[in-house]
């Protein structure tokens, strides 16, 4: 089969084995999923979820956090790792979403892209999630299995990933099938261990074992 009849099988059997799969990252606003994906680089969901408690308990809005300077966010966000610079850009950005749109955070994804510490994972993850709209997140899950798989061919770079998943994955599909991305490369698709080749629902299509 060719790579876009590979994707909407990939896609099938993804919905069958997590159906429920969404964003692991909690929730209830545009501006405060910005700020945990901020948090999340080089830190586990789990851990951005526990501490963002602290920090919206404090600054329940986004004019406190506008409000707080960097070194009171980097206090409570130290856990999270990269705290001067991760403090830093959630002070700005939050600026910059009170002082240019009102407090709203953009649905467009060339103004996310233009808030501090703000990149295309990040507006890909905020157009699908919280607007509904077309996106592909490709974080190192995403770049991971879609090469495993044979999605894609030994490319590496996010963007390159993302612009090559464009062309294969119905727009409408994306977003979900990234998240199930994130499931199956946790449980079964793993990286710090052998995958769990045996187990996984795309064990016969899948490039890695050999399948053309």
């Amino acid at each position: 089969m060719d790579k876009r009849e590979l994707a909407l099988e990939v896609i099938e059997r993804l919905k069958r084995e997590y159906p429920d799969a969404g964003c692991t990252l909690d929730y209830d606003d545009a501006w405060k999923l910005l700020v945990s994906v901020r948090l999340a680089a080089q830190c586990t969901d789990a851990r951005v979820n526990v501490v963002v408690e602290d920090l919206y308990a404090k600054y329940p809005n986004v004019n406190a956090l506008a409000e707080a300077t960097p070194e009171e966010i980097e206090q409570i966000v130290r856990p999270c790792g990269l705290g001067k610079s991760k403090a830093r850009d959630i002070s700005a950005c939050m600026k910059m979403i009170r002082d240019e749109y009102n407090g709203k955070v953009p649905d467009d994804f060339n103004a996310l892209l233009k808030l501090p510490g703000v990149g295309r994972k990040s507006a890909n993850l905020i157009m699908g999630d919280v607007f509904g709209k077309p996106a592909i997140v490709t974080d190192t899950h995403c770049i991971r299995l879609t090469n495993r798989i044979g999605l894609v061919d030994g490319i590496k770079e996010p963007k390159k990933v993302e612009m090559a998943l464009w062309k294969i994955i119905p727009p409408e599909e994306g977003s979900d099938f990234c998240h199930r991305l994130v499931y199956h490369g946790r449980d079964v698709c793993t990286a710090r261990t052998k995958p769990y080749c045996d187990k996984c629902c795309l064990a016969d299509i899948c490039a890695k074992n050999g399948v053309e």
